[in-house]
């Protein structure tokens, strides 16, 4: 539209070149474009005598100049305000002999989506270019659908001289219940600037944000540097989180996170702080700094700085891999340049040299991405392995992409209490004397003498199975069989290697009374317990190698409730297993 005469005003004593027409939510605003302006000046500069509130006539001194259409400079005092600024787009303006600039703005998107600008470190609270026609968030404030254009604004990029932060601007869309995108521009031009924002409707993230508010006990275990050995082969991989998703789904999981870092402004629900950043401002971590010559102790998280002048930067210490005597650290950069061979200081009273700085890129949401079933975790987030399954995957602060392993749980029902579980491996063939699946009881051997008492340790050798298999549940009980020839039923706490750990103390962990040579058979009891309530279960890591495993299941009770002994046949595999106990009264 053409600039609206009535809505603008010149005082000759000041220079102030004023909007006063309505504000952006008001009945009627106006704006123009920055070369309507210059030739709104310019028309009111030729004039004869100057009339009304428009101060400004041939006896004036020159108040504008065009370096293009879209660069023009106001002179000889003439200036605008913030205020003014709002009101115009399409263009730079300069003022001051250079020492104020504002520059444009153009988002090419879709004419619905709600656009936030990061700029020198936080969120801008007034995000009136989020009004179109009058309304926030009917479209962006002078879009243009036909053009691609939702968004035409211009913001102040340098005052009193100095430029605010490098002219640096992030754009960011986080619409909850929208795919969220951000775009950076790492130092505004004159004329316009584009950003590229867009969203969406996301198709996993469809529960109303008054709903996912409540999903509180969805949290951060740890907001720091943390092991978690995801792949479960031993050995930690490291994360600058460990998200617990409660009994959430994955999905769950990832709505609430998007929520923590959702754009705030309209619905009333809050914000969240993350990492002791507000959640709009929070992007997960974009550097991994190299340090050395640590003193005194990094906090996590933190606020950390380095440079001065040209030189200075400042973020948000995510994680370090030691906090007293670190090599390396994860950041969040929110101001000025990387650091470069500077020292790194900590709100804490840390400090260190910087080295080699990479830059890491950064998912929008920071969680990553979700397919409504799994979760592609973003740089470095870690969860909870037991939160996590085989269809998921993780980035650890190295950069490597970690699966998680398929833990799978079977399931005997149709069982009361008092009735007595022993689940044991079977070949899928061998059949004992009754015709029944036959326990195979040498699956592992043992490789070692037992001849003491309160037994802590029991080493094995590989059997018809490698010791120790890699579906082994992490905590059970193996059956050692002595040189009576009873199984001796002992329960493990862990093992690590070809050895288990064991904390039995009702008897069968003594054996110098009775022996058990090196040799003797060895196995593992994946359920073997008298059953309390009307189930019982058994979780394990399935071998993708090794492929699914054949078991026998017993099912006994010559209790108050006797049944005919329930026997059969049974799997571990890929997926979830419930076996149904045939319960023959014995009466």
């Amino acid at each position: 539209m053409a600039i609206v005469d009535t809505d603008w005003r010149v005082t000759r004593a000041t220079g102030a070149i004023e909007y006063i027409g309505d504000d952006h939510d008001g009945v009627a605003p106006s704006y123009a474009t920055v070369i309507e302006f210059h030739r709104w000046l310019q028309d009111l500069a030729d004039d004869a005598v100057a009339t009304g509130d428009d101060q400004l006539d041939i006896t004036n001194f020159d108040p504008s100049r065009r370096s293009t259409d879209n660069i023009i400079t106001l002179i000889n005092g003439y200036a605008i305000t913030d205020t003014e600024a709002e009101h115009l787009y399409d263009g730079s303006i300069i003022q001051d002999g250079g020492d104020t600039i504002y520059d444009g703005i153009v988002n090419f998107g879709n004419t619905d989506v709600q656009i936030q600008i990061i700029q020198s470190g936080v969120v801008l609270s007034d995000d009136w270019w989020n009004y179109g026609d009058g309304v926030y968030g009917a479209g962006g404030l002078n879009y243009n659908a036909t053009a691609g254009i939702s968004h035409r604004f211009m913001l102040k990029t340098r005052i009193n001289g100095n430029d605010i932060d490098n002219r640096k601007i992030i754009g960011t869309a986080r619409r909850f219940g929208y795919t969220y995108s951000e775009f950076k521009i790492n130092a505004t031009a004159r004329g316009n600037n584009v950003l590229a924002l867009t969203d969406t409707e996301d198709l996993n993230n469809v529960t109303a944000s008054g709903v996912v508010s409540g999903w509180s006990s969805i949290s951060n275990n740890n907001e720091g540097y943390v092991g978690i050995d995801v792949d479960n082969n031993g050995t930690p991989e490291y994360y600058y989180s460990e998200w617990d998703r409660d009994t959430y789904s994955i999905n769950q999981f990832y709505e609430r996170l998007k929520f923590l870092t959702r754009d705030t402004s309209q619905d009333g629900l809050g914000s969240s702080t993350l990492y002791g950043l507000d959640g709009e401002l929070f992007r997960g971590i974009t550097h991994q700094v190299a340090i050395s010559s640590p003193t005194g102790t990094f906090v996590e998280p933190e606020y950390v700085w380095w440079g001065a002048d040209a030189t200075f930067g400042a973020g948000q210490l995510m994680a370090i891999d030691s906090v007293t005597a670190g090599t390396k650290m994860w950041i969040q950069l929110l101001l000025g340049v990387v650091p470069n061979a500077n020292t790194i200081y900590g709100t804490g009273g840390g400090q260190a040299t910087a080295g080699t700085v990479t830059e890491r890129t950064i998912s929008t949401p920071f969680v990553g991405a979700s397919t409504g079933s799994a979760l592609i975790g973003s740089y470095g987030l870690g969860v909870e392995y037991t939160d996590l399954t085989a269809a998921d995957k993780v980035t650890d602060l190295n950069g490597n992409v970690i699966t998680p392993p398929n833990y799978v749980t079977n399931t005997i029902g149709t069982v009361i209490t008092g009735d007595r579980i022993l689940v044991a491996p079977w070949d899928g063939a061998s059949l004992d004397t009754n015709n029944d699946p036959e326990i195979q009881k040498g699956q592992m051997t043992l490789g070692i003498n037992l001849t003491t008492d309160d037994i802590t340790e029991i080493a094995v050798t590989d059997g018809f199975d490698t010791a120790i298999p890699p579906d082994t549940p992490s905590t059970g009980f193996i059956r050692v069989t002595d040189d009576d020839g009873f199984e001796r039923r002992l329960h493990y706490t862990s093992y690590v290697g070809q050895t288990f750990f064991i904390d039995t103390d009702d008897g069968n962990e003594d054996f110098a009374g009775v022996n058990a040579t090196s040799g003797n058979d060895v196995y593992i009891a994946y359920l073997d317990l008298q059953v309390s309530g009307t189930s019982a279960q058994y979780t394990a890591v399935y071998d993708q190698v090794g492929g699914d495993r054949d078991l026998v299941a017993l099912v006994r009770n010559g209790g108050g409730s006797p049944i005919k002994q329930f026997i059969s046949g049974w799997s571990f595999t890929s997926s979830a297993q419930t076996l149904n106990a045939i319960r023959t009264t014995d009466l």
